[in-house]
């Protein structure tokens, strides 16, 4: 019987061959981005999943409050570690490690010339605990004793190959290291590669002992200094709960603390599986997650499938009386009203089955479209992702049964006598009428409307943002960052300022701090005295030499700009801060000092308010000081490109420049427009991710519609045929044809607008500074719809318009 039911189906495919491709291809871009969006909703939420124990790991964060705001961090003190194993119980394992910056690595390997690795990353340095918490696969060497001494160091698998190709793990073991020229470590374990999806990307694990002296320098034996690079995980007991560490925090952060401690700190638990997606702590610098954008690709997977059904339902119901004779002679052979719906789902998943593999071919053409939006590493591998033999039957199921099992209905409740008679197409009339169709086809374009409504009002923000403003010159200015040196006073910095004033493509330098606007912060509390009264806020630092604010064309208000200075001296300082401190007029604070720590510093100008930050956040205040001895950013202003003078030359210069003092680093700049795009980045994605669900919606939605079109003109073939005849113009056919539906594309614009609206305001909230919703976004998309869904209508209507009315009069 089955093989009956498909033989049946494949026959009706090959009748009605236009509504079968229509289906198949709605249903196909429906379970492509289904498929899509079920492998980066997989990829994200498996993230730290493998990991033993993982429900009861914890990394210790830090919140610090300023006294207007409060700076969450991911670290801890340096002493925390220890004292928590002390003073804190029901932890039953921990680790503190340091995630190191880039390091020059070098194998003196027996030979004259020994092999260097400039700048190597994902290094941290670990104590003896870190293999006991995070257990990985070992290759060679012990977890026990691989880092319970100075000058130790395991690597994984793939670094190991790349110091020492060729050799066998043990024979790595017991191999030398020597880090930043400085200090050396010996292999003491070979350890495989993670293979699972994981932020933890460490290839090199050095003892922490080992740095332990240079780690001084970053106030590691300091309760007040707080950094993101120190990091502390915890495994509690079975018996204890996070809420009782939490619990326990305040009092033992106050045995702990110093007479001279400026600001309070408090520290929390977070969860292992929350790193990830916090977006208010790092995670050692990987691509964070974002739950909200996943719940959206989750709606969008929806509702793209919700419109490819909708295309199913509406065409089969519309050619439910073609086969109304079929239905009433099955009948009186015999089939109950079960078998003629298994034999109409039977159908539709064929149809399903069939669009499934369509999907399936499309699916890698799809990810590598968005390699760049999706995440990496991500990609289509059943023998890799065997979650995929289970997903995508369930899915086949769930959308032919949402596809088929309402038209099943329609179709087997004909009674035998009334199709037998014929009296069933009498009823066409009001089958053109039929309320759920109608419902589902303004389901559909409400669905397109709003995605239009969408894209237009993020392609409206994202140009706010990128073109308003922010208080400072922006274009044709590139930044580069010399290499750290402790000697401040690194002569070849000031070598290279001069060499680069002698090219002719620059028209201004600046050798200071980070640019105006940074994803680097600097927050310092400080103090004012103002009519006897103390009052404290926290500042925003920037580093500035006397060049810096005449290159970025600041605009000073009052006061004069910062003088040149190895030593801090003075601040200048913005509007923000001075409205902060109650003074109206921004000359009135020229003079006064400001407390920063032991010293009261001058005020010397204000500055007009720049955006240091994306526009997410508001302006606060914000310093800018002069101490020229720790300046390692050039900000070059470049001449307007001619004939003669190109940036390309002018850049080439500079990297001859730059070799020449510094011939071992590479020469990496970057446009400062290019840097600060780059804080809109998940708009950006999001308005991309819009466009094509617009592109797709608006396809499945006119696919169903000239489907819907196409079986209404076959059935009304005589009449138009007789109108013609009686004189009726092919404009008056079309409009005759076509206004039913425009009726239904304009009701689903009149529904769309007021959700559309209340969606994009509550996304431009996230927004400090944004656009308006404006009245024109709403007509244009109105108008935009209207227009696609007349040309689709005009494809079939004038064609049947322009029949010849004879051969539609003769036709049965």
């Amino acid at each position: 019987m089955i093989k009956n039911y498909f033989l049946i189906a494949i026959r009706s495919f090959r009748r009605n061959k236009a509504f079968a491709l229509i289906n198949i291809l709605g249903l196909s871009i429906g379970l492509s981005a289904a498929l899509v969006i079920y492998l980066i909703v997989h990829h994200e939420l498996n993230y730290e999943t493998h990991w033993k124990d993982k429900d009861r790991i914890y990394r210790v964060v830090s919140n610090m409050h300023f006294p207007d705001q409060d700076f969450k961090n991911s670290g801890v003190p340096g002493p925390m570690p220890q004292a928590m194993r002390k003073d804190i119980p029901g932890i039953e394992e921990s680790t503190w490690f340091w995630v190191q910056d880039e390091c020059k690595v070098t194998l003196p390997i027996n030979s004259e010339k020994p092999v260097v690795f400039k700048k190597q990353d994902k290094i941290v340095l670990a104590d003896e605990h870190y293999f006991r918490l995070f257990p990985y696969q070992w290759i060679a060497g012990s977890p026990e004793t691989a880092l319970n001494a100075p000058q130790k160091v395991v690597l994984t698998e793939s670094r190991a190959k790349q110091y020492f190709p060729g050799l066998q793990p043990n024979a790595v073991i017991g191999q030398v290291l020597t880090y930043d020229d400085s200090l050396s470590a010996m292999v003491s374990g070979i350890v495989m590669d993670i293979q699972e999806v994981t932020d933890f990307t460490f290839r090199e694990f050095i003892s922490i002992a080992t740095f332990s002296e240079a780690l001084k320098e970053h106030g590691i034996e300091e309760w007040g200094s707080v950094s993101s690079a120190s990091q502390f995980f915890i495994k509690l007991d079975k018996e204890t709960s996070p809420k009782k560490i939490d619990a326990k925090f305040p009092a033992f952060r106050k045995a702990h603390s110093q007479p001279n401690d400026y600001l309070t700190t408090e520290h929390f638990l977070q969860p292992l599986l929350d790193i990830h997606f916090n977006q208010d702590f790092d995670n050692f610098d990987q691509r964070l997650g974002h739950k909200p954008t996943l719940y959206g690709l989750l709606a969008v997977g929806v509702f793209l499938l919700i419109l490819g059904c909708i295309n199913f339902i509406n065409l089969t119901t519309a050619q439910a009386t073609q086969r109304a004779k079929e239905i009433g002679i099955r009948k009186t052979m015999g089939s109950s009203r079960w078998h003629l719906i298994l034999q109409f789902l039977s159908e539709t998943l064929l149809i399903t089955l069939l669009a499934t593999v369509v999907s399936i071919v499309l699916t890698p053409l799809i990810l590598k479209i968005f390699s760049d939006f999706i995440p990496e590493g991500l990609h289509f591998d059943f023998q890799e992702q065997p979650g995929l033999f289970l997903f995508i039957p369930i899915l086949l199921l769930i959308v032919s049964f949402a596809s088929g099992f309402y038209p099943a209905l329609v179709l087997s409740k004909y009674k035998p006598v009334t199709v037998l008679k014929n009296v069933v197409h009498t009823n066409s009339a009001a089958s053109r009428k039929a309320w759920v169709r109608k419902s589902l086809t303004v389901s559909q374009f409400v669905i397109a409307q709003f995605f239009i409504i969408a894209t237009v009002v993020v392609a409206k923000q994202i140009s706010f943002t990128l073109n308003k403003d922010l208080g400072f010159r922006k274009e044709a200015i590139i930044n580069f960052t010399v290499p750290y040196s402790d000697d401040h006073h690194d002569i070849k910095k000031f070598v290279l300022q001069e060499k680069l004033k002698s090219i002719p493509e620059i028209q201004k330098i600046s050798l200071a701090g980070s640019p105006p606007s940074s994803s680097s912060i600097s927050i310092q509390s400080m103090k004012f005295i103002k009519d006897g009264k103390e009052i404290e806020t926290s500042v925003e630092i920037k580093q500035a030499d006397t060049n810096y604010i005449k290159l970025y064309n600041m605009k000073l208000v009052a006061g004069r700009n910062l003088e040149q200075s190895d030593t801090l001296r003075e601040y200048l300082v913005n509007e923000s801060l001075v409205k902060f401190l109650g003074y109206r007029d921004p000359s009135e604070i020229i003079g006064k000092g400001i407390e920063a720590g032991k010293f009261k510093i001058p005020i010397v100008g204000v500055l007009a308010d720049v955006h240091t930050k994306s526009l997410h956040e508001v302006i606060h205040p914000v310093a800018f000081k002069c101490q020229a001895s720790g300046h390692r950013t050039f900000h070059i202003a470049l001449k307007p490109a001619d004939g003669k003078n190109t940036w390309a030359t002018g850049i080439a210069k500079m990297q001859t420049a730059w070799k020449e003092l510094y011939p071992e680093d590479e020469f990496k700049y970057s446009f400062l427009d290019e840097s600060i795009a780059k804080f809109y980045k998940k708009e950006q994605d999001t308005a991309r991710l819009l466009n094509w669900c617009t592109c797709l919606s608006i396809l499945i939605s006119c696919l169903g519609l000239l489907g819907l079109v196409i079986y209404t003109t076959n059935q009304r073939t005589k009449e138009i045929g007789v109108r013609k005849v009686l004189g009726a113009s092919i404009a008056q056919i079309v409009s005759l044809i076509s206004k039913d539906f425009m009726r239904l594309v304009i009701l689903a614009f009149v529904i769309t607008v007021p959700l559309a609206w209340l969606a994009m305001h509550d996304w431009l909230e996230n927004f400090a500074y944004r656009t308006n919703i404006s009245w024109w976004v709403f007509v244009i998309s109105g108008f935009l719809m209207c227009l696609i869904a007349l040309l689709v209508l005009s494809i079939q209507t004038i064609r049947s318009a322009r029949a010849n009315p004879v051969k539609a009069l003769r036709t049965e």
